[in-house]
């Protein structure tokens, strides 16, 4: 028989119900826009132009591709242009950052490869004073600790007063011990679940591709599949002798196919 609820659990499901009922009746607009790629064009009375996300705030994307197919160089692009507008390799990504902070967290490289990548941040844009970029090199943790790191880190740019814009974990299944141990990987998209939601961020994600198949791995991959805002993939075209970048799934107006090549000095360009 079910034992009466106390009234300390009544009053926190209560909180709970206040949070989570959604009153139809409520206008919610739609979640402000973290980066963006090109525009749409509707309306109902006037015809108007909708910037296309690749992500929201209060959201998480993930990027997919097979083992060293450039996802670092793709992701240092994508936070690039989140950091300003002025960034001249960005094409037509938009920022819709005002002052929100970038964290990026490596989870396996070593400090000084870590610094390689995330350095590219401020080579793509030489002129800006990055004190809103907040590059860790997590290798040397174990995967339970990184999650705590991250989950400190976020409360602590919170409390001091810093609005999270964008956040960069490179990459998610180093938050696991086993992509396919159903309670962990459940957990780590729980947090990131969490973690968008409380501090109001897009967090942007990576893992790899199963060998031979466009799936990303294990049930990690699976996870991600289901709970992402969108879902990005990276594909070598040999044609063009660039890297694809396809919108694979997206809970927005999908954005159009474009690519990117890497310059003489090995930082990533945008292009169709």
């Amino acid at each position: 028989m079910n034992q009466p609820m106390s009234a300390e659990k009544m009053l926190y499901y209560q909180m709970i119900r206040n949070s989570c009922f959604i009153d139809i009746k409520e206008e919610i607009k739609h979640p402000p826009i973290a980066l963006s790629c090109g525009y749409t064009i509707s309306g109902k009375n006037s015809l108007k132009k909708y910037p296309i996300p690749i992500g929201t705030m209060g959201n998480f994307s993930f990027v997919q591709a097979p083992p060293k197919s450039f996802k670092t160089y793709f992701i240092s692009l994508l936070a690039s242009a989140y950091a300003s507008n002025e960034c001249e390799y960005k094409g037509d990504i938009k920022s819709h950052r005002t002052n929100e902070q970038i964290l990026w967290f490596d989870t396996e490289q070593s400090k000084f490869h870590a610094k390689l990548v995330t350095e590219r941040v401020q080579r793509m844009n030489p002129s800006l004073k990055l004190d809103f970029y907040h590059p860790f090199a997590l290798r040397e943790m174990s995967y339970a600790n990184r999650i705590d790191f991250i989950n400190f880190e976020l409360e602590t740019q919170s409390k001091n007063g810093k609005q999270i814009g964008l956040v960069i974990i490179d990459g998610i299944a180093d938050l696991v011990s086993d992509v396919n141990n159903l309670s962990e990987c459940n957990d780590v998209i729980q947090n990131l679940m969490t973690w968008t939601t409380k501090y109001n961020c897009h967090i942007i994600t990576v893992i790899h591709s199963n060998f031979g198949s466009d799936k990303p791995t294990g049930h990690l991959g699976s996870l991600c599949e289901k709970k992402a805002e969108t879902q990005m993939e990276l594909k070598f075209d040999s044609t063009a002798g660039k890297m694809q970048v396809s919108c694979k799934r997206s809970r927005n107006t999908p954005f159009e196919d474009f690519y990117f090549f890497l310059d003489d000095n090995k930082l990533p360009i945008f292009s169709y």
